[in-house]
């Protein structure tokens, strides 16, 4: 008996945040389903990169540089997709910065900045792509939030605050859009072997920060492996699920979170006076790699993370010869 084509076979799909990490490897998945793919970041060399290696599942894929804070792109990056393939029938709104550092060492600005990248731009960009979605049979949105979309993790203050926005937004469209024949998933992934502490950006003690978030984001019994993690996020919303949670740690966290919310807060609390305070002189915006350099977190703990960096494009720590 012949298995039944994959529900996105065929179908256009856009992909935010999609020259490296999660992003990529939701837009090799869809690829790998069959269905076209256009990319979208900001930086012009990744996305070749990227487009390139998406190249060789037989499926046609297409890159457009963007920065979806503009106001002006999605009428930009709607123009592009229709250009090349035509209606677009999925929306995956991935694209997103981790801030990492104590309130103290935290400015409007980055709130504002994690807004705009993780709210107010797949905001537009939704709003955007609805006439397209309406119309096609398989009309599907994806809105990669987080566990801290659902639990306020400590010293990630700006982007709690926008995946909480992200959440309610993707899960009130669920509800809005029903009858429509449009499918809403909102995903919520805990922490994910990417190399995401590479692209961080840390304040206050950037060292210090970056040593407790990097290992949480690079063992095994805190973090997934991403590939796993790109592939159940695509089954998810092919089956039109309206929630995913990802990661044991994560499950177990919203089942907490929504049982015993008190307890929760004590034991977020708690976590928070562990971690390092703001210093004398807080620093600001240090990547990754940079903070990678004044940390003296042992490499080895987060042999994992850079390894899953290195294959998704993240960008690499300096490392001793």
């Amino acid at each position: 008996m012949t298995a039944p084509s994959h529900r996105f076979a065929g179908r256009t799909a856009l992909v935010t945040g999609s020259s490296r990490g999660l992003g990529l490897l939701i837009a090799r998945e869809l690829a790998r389903h069959g269905t076209r793919v256009m990319l979208c970041a900001r930086d012009a060399h990744s996305l070749d990169q990227a487009e390139r290696q998406l190249r060789t599942s037989g499926s046609p894929v297409a890159s457009i540089s963007c920065d979806i804070t503009d106001p002006d792109a999605p009428g930009r990056l709607l123009d592009a997709v229709h250009q090349r393939f035509g209606p677009l029938d999925i929306l995956v709104n991935n694209a997103g910065i981790i801030q990492v550092g104590p309130l103290e060492a935290l400015r409007e600005q980055d709130f504002r900045h994690a807004m705009e990248t993780m709210y107010f731009a797949p905001l537009r960009l939704t709003l955007a792509a609805l006439a397209d979605l309406r119309a096609s049979g398989a009309g599907t949105v994806v809105t990669v939030s987080s566990v801290g979309g659902r639990i306020p993790a400590p010293h990630l203050l700006p982007y709690v605050a926008a995946k909480f926005a992200a959440a309610g937004f993707s899960q009130g469209l669920r509800a809005e859009l029903a009858g429509t024949g449009v499918s809403v998933t909102t995903v919520l992934p805990g922490l994910m072997r990417t190399g995401s502490h590479t692209a961080a950006h840390f304040h206050g003690r950037p060292g210090a920060e970056y040593g407790w978030f990097a290992a949480a984001a690079s063992l095994p019994l805190l973090s997934m492996d991403a590939e796993r993690a790109a592939r159940a996020i695509v089954r998810a919303a092919e089956r039109r699920r309206p929630e995913l949670v990802l990661t044991p740690a994560a499950k177990v966290g919203v089942r907490m979170q929504g049982l015993a919310p008190a307890i929760t807060a004590r034991l977020l609390a708690l976590v928070a006076r562990t971690l390092p305070d703001a210093g004398d002189t807080p620093r600001h915006d240090v990547q990754g790699a940079e903070a990678a350099d004044l940390s003296d977190l042992p490499t080895w703990v987060t042999v994992l993370g850079d390894r899953a960096g290195a294959r998704f494009a993240e960008p690499r720590p300096n490392t001793e010869p």
